[in-house]
């Protein structure tokens, strides 16, 4: 348990917060929001000791020691399993199965585990520094965006991981959905104060406005009753028979407490511009191949076709080709095979992170946005700048001077300068507090054209996607349905083995889990083999009704399509006869078995899919048992 008391922190003339007070108690997961620049890393910075205070203190009682992710970069053993080793407390310094665990589950493969830390991306030696807290069973864990290097399989990993943390959590996060799954309090920095309250986020906000309308509704009350006061002094002050009423009325308005006017909350509040777009489809991609290393394809007979209002989410591993594909879809990259055919009135706006450094280091942000299309006027530009935060003299900074987060928001204010029907969106929330993705998520809701876009942030997904691109299985497929239908029609692979809900128990008992493991070890060839052979039974079992079913659909699909071609031809002959009355039976045969085949090709997909995971799940028993 930590305390503060009196608690104040500013920055030049800047003061972030003031005389706060809180408590994080035992086993709390308390989540920290508020606005980019209100002081929440900062107040992280204070609890680790790393910062120092203005005023007040923090009371941290002897013996407990805090976990927080730095994120500098010092690496001094030559695998990845070495160097998160060094994390593991005295007693636990052998225990590698713990260090394995977690590095499994942020996404390090078992080959992985034997490389040099310095061979990894940034991301990943993040990642690494993140392992070496959670398995030294820090009293307080200190997580400052721990999404933002993780891709969609880590985040629900180590979501499940945080649910079962033992002690005490603080979190910052943009991702609302991920906070709210975690965190049992909010803590939040708001007009320089900090409030705990018990529950999420919603709640939180919810109270704040709730508060905010009493305290305003108070305020202007208490300035109508000053004012009358005010009133009342100066029409009787010169009268000697209300002399006493008067004094009275003088102390009373010496005694009142002066309510200031709340400030007012900027805010990302936008909408990007639509262009009329004259067709249903947008674009067709066909038999889509694309790789790096012609051993190993990213993007494989990708068949795809856009229209002009799709909520297309593109969701996978980190380093499987989500951005390849989107620079493909943008003409930053071509296609090595097959191809994109757009419509020649659509107009794409690209946002992606790789793109900051073709921002113009002299230009100003509000010339950076006034030069994104012909026609941004000044006044355009100037509305755009405040959009996205820079209001008044903000706008005429030079991009050189930004931060990497501002430097996002203008690249995301260049896209919303330009008229387009087709948005490509890599990413866009890394850089936005919680407030902002909101608003974010809202004008991509109303755009008036389509959107395809690469996100880890489930509370997107389930808002906005009703198609899907997965990457997964080492190829890109497509995905009609929302990301609840494909959790629970195909779900993410290596989940069942990867899920974190297991390992935050084992913190507590890590005798019961080495005990299990080296059970699983102790195991007689005998046993092996039997149990081998039982996965095999189950597995024919399983897999051959759903492989014969699947030939069945094929097969009606096929006879159907010649029936279609057979009434192809009868149609024409009808047509030179000018025989209308059998033309329209014909189309009618021909439309019915259309949709029968339409409805074929759902039922195979849905049964692919199954007879695929099925397929994986046996394929992974089978290899655990060697």
């Amino acid at each position: 348990m930590i305390r503060t008391e009196d608690l104040t922190k500013s920055f030049n003339d800047q003061i972030l917060f003031e005389e706060v007070n809180f408590e994080i108690n035992s086993r709390e997961r308390v989540g920290l929001v508020g606005r980019n620049g209100y002081g929440k890393t900062t107040l992280f910075r204070l609890i680790a000791g790393d910062e120092y205070l203005d005023t007040g203190k923090i009371i941290i009682p002897r013996h407990y020691r805090i976990g927080y992710v730095r994120q500098n970069i010092e690496f001094s053993e030559d695998t990845v399993l070495k160097e998160g080793m060094r994390g593991l407390i005295e007693e636990d310094k052998d225990h590698h199965w713990k260090v394995e665990k977690i590095l499994s589950g942020l996404g390090f493969s078992d080959h992985d585990m034997d490389r040099h830390p310095q061979e990894f991306s940034g991301g990943y030696q993040v990642r690494l520094n993140l392992v070496k807290v959670l398995v030294s069973e820090p009293d307080l864990l200190l997580l400052d965006e721990p999404t933002n290097y993780l891709d969609i399989i880590s985040i629900r990993w180590i979501e499940n991981f945080l649910q079962n943390w033992p002690r005490e959590l603080i979190l910052i996060t943009h991702d609302r959905s991920f906070m709210d799954k975690v965190i049992t309090h909010t803590l939040g920095i708001h007009h320089k104060k900090v409030r705990k309250i018990s529950g999420n986020t919603e709640k939180f906000y919810r109270q704040i406005a709730k508060d905010e309308e009493i305290y305003e509704k108070t305020r202007v009350n208490d300035e109508k009753r000053r004012k009358e006061i005010e009133q009342f002094i100066n029409r009787f002050r010169a009268k000697a028979r209300l002399a006493n009423m008067v004094q009275s009325r003088i102390k009373t308005l010496q005694k009142m407490e002066k309510l200031e006017k709340l400030e007012k909350i900027k805010t990302l509040d936008f909408s990007f511009r639509s262009r009329p777009f004259p067709s249903k489809q947008l674009c067709s991609i066909r038999e889509l191949f694309f790789s790096y290393d012609s051993k190993f394809p990213l993007i494989e007979d990708l068949n795809i076709t856009i229209g002009a209002r799709d909520r297309i989410c593109v969701i996978g591993k980190n380093g499987k080709g989500k951005t390849t594909l989107l620079r493909l879809l943008a003409g930053a990259l071509s296609p090595q095979q097959g191809e994109i055919v757009y419509h020649p009135s659509v107009a794409t706006g690209f946002f992606e992170q790789s793109n900051l450094n073709t921002l113009g280091l002299d230009r100003t942000v509000e010339e950076e946005i006034l030069y994104s299309h012909f026609d941004v006027n000044r006044q355009l530009a100037r509305d755009i700048c405040g959009a996205m935060m820079f209001g008044g003299d903000h706008a005429v900074k030079k991009i050189g001077v930004l931060s990497g987060g501002e430097r996002s928001r203008v690249m995301l204010g260049k896209v919303l300068a330009t008229p387009v029907n087709l948005l490509l969106l890599d990413e866009p929330t890394n850089h936005l507090d919680m407030e902002s993705c909101d608003s974010l998520l809202a004008a991509v809701d109303s755009f008036d054209g389509a959107v395809i876009i690469v996100t880890h942030n489930e509370m997107f997904l389930h808002a906005l996607a009703l198609r899907l691109i997965v990457f997964q299985k080492d190829r890109a497929s497509v995905f009609e349905g929302s990301y609840q239908e494909f959790l629970e029609k195909v779900g993410w692979e290596d989940e069942e083995v990867n899920t974190g809900d297991n390992f935050p128990r084992a913190l507590n008992s890590v005798g019961e889990a080495f005990s299990e493991e080296k059970s699983q070890i102790k195991l007689t060839k005998k046993e092996l083999r039997r149990r081998r052979s039982e996965i095999i039974v189950e597995r024919s079992k399983i897999l051959k009704p759903l492989e014969q079913r699947i030939l069945e659909v094929e097969n009606r699909i096929e006879s159907h399509e010649k029936e279609i071609d057979k009434l192809n031809g009868e149609i024409i002959a009808a047509s030179q006869a000018k025989d209308g009355s059998k033309i329209a039976k014909l189309s009618r045969s021909i439309h019915a078995f259309q949709k029968t085949i339409e409805n074929l090709f759902d039922e195979l997909e849905e049964i692919s899919n199954v007879f695929d995971a099925e397929s994986t799940r046996f394929e992974r028993e089978l290899v655990q048992m060697e």
